[in-house]
């Protein structure tokens, strides 16, 4: 029997309900059917006095989802989508991403299409799009501490009430550089549109090769953006006296000690969308975030008597 999997937000009962209809549905289709809630992807956050959470990258796939496994159903927002990949990337699942969150950047159907979509699905009517991952490791004296999967971005940044941090970053083979800031973002492609954004960085079209560096209120006005190859490993070393925290996807992460080192590269493991239609990137930048809608002319002034 075939075998698709769904992956859903326990929180929302809207995404609760939906699976369960989807389940039965499957079901009677003749489709085994496995049932996971996104929880296991989400990493949590270390405390003080457990400075690190560890679970290795292949141990968050949850059981019964492999490689035989045709797709999966995601039902949430982007941070269940997140969540879903760091499950299922090291399977090379599918997934289709169905949005029942808010701003939904990273999902490619609404809940009113998804009955239509469902069909188009198992009829094989549909494209893969390949995004790239990050595998970010926390080293001590070279003893792997922490790692994760991240198809967004990794953020290495100061503790509340802290001064401003000084990061020793080299990229390849290339120079270190010293940054000072309160901060700094890694970040993928799919991450250029996130945190990245915010930051000041560039949006990177999906399918671009590259990483980019972007530093969070940088002490200096020739710190800015930085797009490299992402073949390019990254080592960063915390130049500072302070302890920092080390954030994936803006869902879990550790505490980072100034003789730590952290190395981040391009994971072997993809997240692989299924689209319904050829992705168009320029199509949800507009609707999403409103990018290159058009400027509405301002009323002709009107001379008075």
């Amino acid at each position: 029997m075939p075998k698709v999997g769904i992956i859903f937000n326990d929180i929302k009962p809207v995404a609760c309900k939906v699976a369960s209809d989807l389940e039965n549905k499957l079901s009677s289709c003749g489709w085994t059917v496995i049932l996971e809630t996104g929880r296991g992807g989400l990493l949590g956050y270390s405390q003080p006095e457990r400075p690190v959470c560890h679970t290795r990258i292949e141990h968050l796939v949850p059981p019964h989802f492999d490689e035989d496994m045709d797709f999966a159903i995601v039902l949430g927002g982007d941070g269940t989508v997140l969540s879903a990949f760091r499950q299922l990337a090291p399977c090379g699942i599918p997934l289709l991403t169905v949005n029942t969150g808010h701003m939904g950047f990273l999902t490619e159907v609404y809940l009113n299409q998804l009955s239509e979509s469902i069909e188009q699905v198992l009829t094989g009517n549909y494209e893969i799009e390949e995004r790239t991952m990050l595998s970010v490791q926390l080293l001590r004296q070279d003893t792997l501490l922490w790692e994760a999967l991240s198809l967004n971005e990794m953020v290495l940044h100061r503790e509340p009430l802290t001064s401003m941090c000084h990061f020793e970053i080299k990229i390849g083979r290339h120079a270190p550089v010293d940054i000072a800031a309160d901060g700094i973002i890694l970040s993928t492609p799919t991450g250029s549109t996130a945190y990245s954004l915010s930051a000041g960085g560039p949006v990177v079209t999906p399918d671009v090769p590259v990483f980019q560096l972007a530093p969070i209120c940088p002490h200096s006005l020739a710190s800015r953006a930085l797009v490299f190859s992402d073949k390019e490993p990254v080592n960063i070393f915390p130049a500072t006296p302070n302890r920092m925290v080390l954030v994936v996807d803006g869902n879990g992460g550790c505490y980072v000690l100034p003789d730590d080192r952290i190395y981040v590269q391009k994971s072997p493991y993809l997240a692989r969308f299924i689209r319904l239609q050829s992705p168009e990137f320029f199509r949800i930048l507009r609707e999403k975030l409103g990018w290159g809608l058009p400027h509405i002319a301002k009323p002709t002034s009107v001379e008075l008597p």
